[in-house]
């Protein structure tokens, strides 16, 4: 309920609604209070056919008129119909509806962990798919609102933070120019550092990590070997395992254009951010087809490894988004930062249909007093 207040008038509208369409009801055995209304109905039009029948005894007519009430006759009605409805409101806000709305995100700190190896010197993605990165990060980081973190890592054959968490975009900015490509593809270690940033008292030591999963270090390729052994060196005491996003203070934005060739699994990396409950986003950048690049006299093919950024995506209970050109890179930002800034989450909306049903009650409070002088 405190998000709701802390919400803009427009994002409080669409709470109304979302509410309107289709809530729920915590308490829904109160709703049966409603059938008291049609009684009220009744009583009212009882109230009117004695008020009649008492007029006539008047020997003035004067007096008569006075007491039914000058004017069209419908509006006599509006003030009860009103207060009629007020209390139709609050017996549904006493039931305590909840609702699907769009409110301001809770998280509060977003790590991007981005490629920066070799491949991404392809030009597949124009002008080049390091620079068309750079130019939608930098889009994405200014578009975030200013009370939201954001953290950078850089990876490649291994990986570095390359800015702590902060509000400042303009140090953001800088280190997103600063990056130099390197050889080898470390997604797993590119996950892994991000989330120690994220828990730095987790435990969580990505060169122990690494070595006992078998990565090769720079330029390395051991396949590795799921994350087991409690106590062992490197290998953290696993905390009691949360659902799967269930996290709303963080959440990772993962870059990548290739296959992983060292560190750890990347897999298994989403899988201790799964047991933490963070959602890792994953963003494919470059065409299905690949491109061959080089680099100091030797040549390579560089091929989008999909299949295991959606299942990174699957596991963390986030979104996987491919773009095949700097337009499309652009759009995927654009899109991780409305989902990122506002979510739409299970809400008691009873506030509203409180509010409502004042409004109501001093709507129908102030036109009898406008018309009659008093509240009828």
């Amino acid at each position: 309920m405190e998000s709701f207040f802390n919400a803009s008038w427009a994002e409080r509208w669409l709470a109304v609604r979302s509410a309107v369409s289709a809530p729920d009801f915590l308490w829904p055995d109160l709703l049966w209070l409603l059938l008291a209304l049609p009684l009220l109905v009744l009583a009212y039009l009882w109230l009117l056919r004695r008020q009649r029948k008492l007029a006539v005894r008047f020997a003035s007519l004067s007096v008569v008129r006075e007491a039914l009430g000058s004017g069209p006759g419908w509006r006599r009605h509006i003030p009860p119909a009103l207060l009629l409805l007020a209390l139709a409101c609050m017996l549904l806000a006493a039931a305590r509806p909840v609702a699907m709305v769009s409110l301001p995100s809770q998280q509060r700190t977003i790590m991007l962990a981005m490629d920066v190896s070799i491949s991404m010197r392809a030009s597949d993605v124009l002008p080049n798919r390091m620079v068309a990165a750079q130019e939608a990060a930098k889009a994405f980081i200014t578009s975030l609102p200013r009370q939201v973190k954001v953290g950078i890592v850089a990876f490649a054959g291994s990986a570095q933070v390359a800015q702590l968490p902060t509000q400042s975009r303009d140090d953001l900015l800088r280190a997103i120019d600063s990056f130099q490509l390197q050889r080898g593809t470390a997604t797993g270690n590119g996950l892994m550092l991000s989330l120690a940033t994220l828990f730095p008292h987790s435990g969580l030591d990505i060169v122990a990590l690494d070595s006992r999963m078998g990565g090769g270090g720079f330029g390395g390729g051991g396949r590795g070997s799921p994350l087991e052994g409690r106590g062992m060196p490197g290998v953290p005491e696993q905390p009691a395992p949360v659902p799967p996003g269930s996290y709303t203070s963080a959440a990772i934005v993962m870059l990548t254009d290739g296959r992983r060739t060292t560190g750890v699994d990347p897999l298994q990396a989403a899988q201790l951010a799964a047991d933490r409950g963070v959602r890792v986003y994953t963003v494919g950048v470059g065409t299905n087809e690949g491109e061959t690049v080089g680099f100091e006299g030797w040549s390579m093919r560089v091929t989008l490894d999909e299949e295991t950024l959606k299942s990174i995506a699957a596991k963390t209970s986030a979104e996987y988004f491919y773009a095949g050109n700097a337009p499309d890179l652009k759009k995927v930002y654009e899109t991780l930062s409305s989902r990122l800034a506002v979510e739409r989450r299970e809400t008691e909306v009873s506030a509203l249909f409180a509010l409502a049903a004042a409004a109501l009650a001093l709507l129908a409070a102030g036109l009898s007093v406008w018309r009659y002088g008093r509240i009828a």
